[in-house]
């Protein structure tokens, strides 16, 4: 453990009371936009529900845990039981894979920041979305895997493509002198070539392109419960570790020099946590594609309202990305209903002007 008083970071009593003030009152307001965008996603598809048709069908499931067609039982004609399945097996799974991927992206990219020290990089920038295409791409077109096995390796093959472009990124970051720089620039030229690469197959495949099209966008319309149980538990423990992390992160903040001699193994720690936020990471963009700048937009925001304490960046990030890519999927579906938007490319909407608005800050003046 690092060698710090409780006060370090906090400062004073009065300082602490505030900053415990502010993370109460910006979490509740964070749970109370998450709660209505939760129903709002409820209500907004395909074919717009009421909120009174909603609740009832809510309702009924809480009692009965599951469409009453999956009993067999004979249902009255004057109630509209298709708005029980359409919830239970398409909004509800959508709505928490979109919750779930929202934080783990939105904290990945706060961990990232704060190990290379520099704002303008996320999961986007350092590689891992682009490793994760080619090896999804590389799975739909080649037809290595078909059926059942294509649905499992698919986001597999995801996984690990993410995984070893971060790898890629990482070893020309420490052979580049482990700078924010390089890391940046590192991930630039990864993404680079396994962009190439997937466009390469997209060419010259024979196949049927416009799965895997949408999956360079990112979409989450097709998820499933099982989606929804598989990225549970990885992305509640590793936000749990971050933000059991949170002083380490913050004594970072300090320089590399203070900070080992404040009783941090630096690069250990910081070889470990970039490991683990690019997990976190390839397995969010395993399952639903391409989304990005969540990790750069949800904790710079934070960052510019709060400041630079990261324990109560971490676990602002958790909610707010949660509440962003909530919004963006509501607005991939309603944008050109009945059709639907990749949601990658509402978040790209937001993200690219505000990595724009960084770049130029950055030139400037910038301090983490």
């Amino acid at each position: 453990m690092v060698k710090t008083s409780p006060s370090l970071f906090f400062g004073a009593p009065n300082l602490v009371r505030r900053k415990i003030f502010l993370l109460t009152v910006s979490v509740v307001v964070g749970l109370a936009i998450l709660a209505v965008l939760i129903l709002a996603s409820f209500i907004f598809g395909a074919e717009e529900s009421t909120l009174g048709d909603v609740l009832a069908s809510l309702n009924r499931l809480w009692i009965f845990g599951r469409p009453l067609q999956n009993y067999g039982v004979v249902l009255p004609s004057y109630i509209d039981w298709s708005l029980d399945i359409i919830i239970y097996y398409s909004r509800i799974p959508r709505t928490f894979t979109a919750i779930l991927i929202g934080a783990g992206l939105a904290v990945s990219g706060a961990i990232m920041q704060a190990l290379v020290r520099n704002p303008l990089v996320d999961p986007y920038i350092s590689g891992v979305s682009s490793g994760a295409a080619f090896g999804a791409v590389l799975i739909l077109l080649t037809s290595i895997f078909t059926g059942f096995f294509e649905t499992v390796s698919l986001p597999l093959a995801a996984f690990v493509g993410g995984l070893g472009a971060f790898g890629i990124t990482f070893i020309i970051y420490r052979s580049a002198g482990e700078t924010p720089t390089s890391f940046v620039l590192g991930g630039v030229i990864v993404g680079i070539a396994f962009s190439s690469l997937t466009t390469f197959f997209i060419v010259t495949s024979t196949k049927e392109i416009h799965g895997a099209l949408f999956w360079l966008f990112g979409s989450i319309a097709y998820v499933t419960w099982d989606v929804v149980w598989i990225l549970l538990p990885v992305v509640v423990v590793i936000v749990l570790v971050s933000l059991f992390y949170a002083r380490e992160f913050n004594v970072l903040l300090l320089g590399d020099e203070q900070a080992a001699q404040l009783g941090l193994r630096v690069k250990w720690f910081k070889r470990i946590m970039l490991i683990v936020a690019a997990l976190l990471a390839s397995f969010c963009v395993a399952f639903t594609g391409i989304i990005g700048f969540v990790g750069l937009v949800v904790p710079h925001m934070i960052r510019l309202a709060l400041g630079s304490d990261h324990r109560l960046l971490l676990p602002l990030s958790t909610i707010f990305g949660a509440n962003l890519l909530l919004v963006a999927d509501i607005v991939a579906r309603v944008f050109m209903r009945p059709a639907e938007l990749p949601i990658g490319i509402i978040t790209s909407f937001i993200g690219v002007p505000f990595f724009a608005y960084l770049l130029i800050r950055r030139g400037k003046r910038y301090a983490m």
